[in-house]
């Protein structure tokens, strides 16, 4: 009778989410295999059974810190009744979640590999297609405002506002890893907001 092999010993799941805290403690180029071997309290070889390559396993964190970290900004941006409040409350999560007590103080989708080693622009582009999404995820929130009847915008409008407050979800990254507190971010915010009023046709409405 052939032998199932020997069964796992570990719990993927919490491995998985020691992985996620290396790497965003490190950065991708910055994370080596013995590195994640020994703070996921497994052998490499069970690495690649589990999880396949680094950047496999990268993906698959990517995609839990996704879930976990990524999810406050985009519920909001769902959730919130108009497109204004839901723009900014998208922007309060997303400063609330990057300067967090215990965590590193940046998004990994912006910065977890900003440049680096020709053999990884694989790992880039995957961040890169991230980043894609977020600013598709605005746009179609906006669209969904001009749908609801309390935004006017032109498509082309739609997409330089979307790209305008997606710059500034990457901005907000790179001033909390620079040392920026919650209370800095919450001024950008102000501004950014302030600019919404220049940039449509909708009054201001009080967002909470």
């Amino acid at each position: 009778m052939a032998s199932r092999g020997r069964p796992r010993t570990f719990d993927p799941d919490a491995a998985l989410r020691q992985a996620l805290d290396l790497f965003w403690e490190r950065g991708y180029e910055g994370t080596s295999l013995a590195d994640l071997a020994q703070a996921m309290g497994i052998a490499s070889a069970s690495i690649y059974a589990c999880f396949g390559s680094k950047e496999d396993l990268f993906r698959k964190v990517m995609a839990l810190y996704g879930a976990t970290e990524g999810e406050p900004p985009r519920r909001a941006l769902r959730e919130e009744p108009s497109t204004r409040a839901a723009v900014q409350a998208m922007l309060r999560a997303t400063a609330d979640r990057i300067t967090g007590p215990d965590t590193p103080h940046y998004c990994m989708l912006v910065l977890a590999a900003p440049t680096g080693a020709v053999e990884n622009h694989a790992v880039r582009e995957f961040l890169a297609d991230g980043r894609r999404g977020q600013y598709a995820a605005i746009r179609d929130r906006l669209v969904r405002g001009v749908a609801d009847g309390d935004l006017t915008a032109t498509p082309d409008g739609l997409d330089a506002l979307a790209r305008y407050y997606a710059t500034v979800v990457q901005g907000l990254s790179i001033q909390a890893r620079d040392g920026a507190t919650r209370t800095d971010l919450e001024t950008v915010i102000t501004c950014a907001m302030a600019a919404w009023d220049t940039l449509t046709s909708t009054p201001s409405r009080a967002a909470g």
